[in-house]
C-alpha cells in the first residue's frame, strides 16, 4: 500500500492531472519546490504504483470513429477476482468498475470497428465465470 499522499504530492498530481507532459522545471517553479524535489516525489508516485501510467486525451473530433462501449458483466460466487484479471487482460477494455445491485462490473471497451468490438465481447463472455452481460455503445458525447 503506497504511503499517504502529502499536500505537495496532491498538488503534484492536479497539475499533473491538467498535462501529464508538463516539464518537471515548470512543475517545480509552480510548486514553489526545488526540481530535485519535483523529479523525486514523481519517481515515488511512480514506483509507489500510484501513478499507474501515462496515456493520452484524443479530442473527440479525431477519435470519432472509434467504437466505444460500456458493457454490464454478471458474474458467478466468487469467481470476480479471477474475473476481472481476464477482463483486464482484453486489449480493448480501458478501464473495468465493480459496482452494485444485479450487475457485478462495468467495462469500458474502446475499440477501432463494431468487428473489433464483437470480437472484444465475445472474448469476454467466454470468460469462466461470466454469467451475462449487457452492452451499451456509446454514440456521440454530449
Amino acid at each position: 500500500m503506497p504511503a499517504p499522499l502529502d499536500d505537495l504530492d496532491r498538488a503534484l498530481l492536479v497539475r499533473l492531472g491538467d498535462d501529464a507532459r508538463t516539464p518537471v522545471s515548470a512543475l517545480a517553479s509552480a510548486l514553489h519546490v526545488a526540481r530535485g524535489t519535483v523529479q523525486a516525489r514523481l519517481s515515488r508516485l511512480v514506483e509507489t504504483g500510484v501513478i499507474r501510467r501515462f496515456t493520452l486525451d484524443l479530442d473527440p473530433e479525431v477519435d470519432e470513429q472509434a467504437v466505444r462501449a460500456n458493457t454490464l458483466v454478471q458474474v458467478s460466487g466468487a469467481t470476480a477476482r479471477t474475473v476481472a484479471k481476464a477482463v483486464h487482460a482484453i486489449p480493448e477494455v480501458r478501464a473495468l468498475h465493480s459496482t452494485n445491485g444485479k450487475w457485478d462490473m462495468v467495462a469500458e471497451l474502446h475499440c477501432g470497428s463494431l468487428a473489433e468490438l464483437d470480437r472484444a465481447l465475445a472474448t469476454l463472455r467466454g470468460i469462466p465465470g461470466v454469467t451475462n452481460t449487457e452492452t451499451s455503445i456509446l454514440l456521440a458525447r454530449l
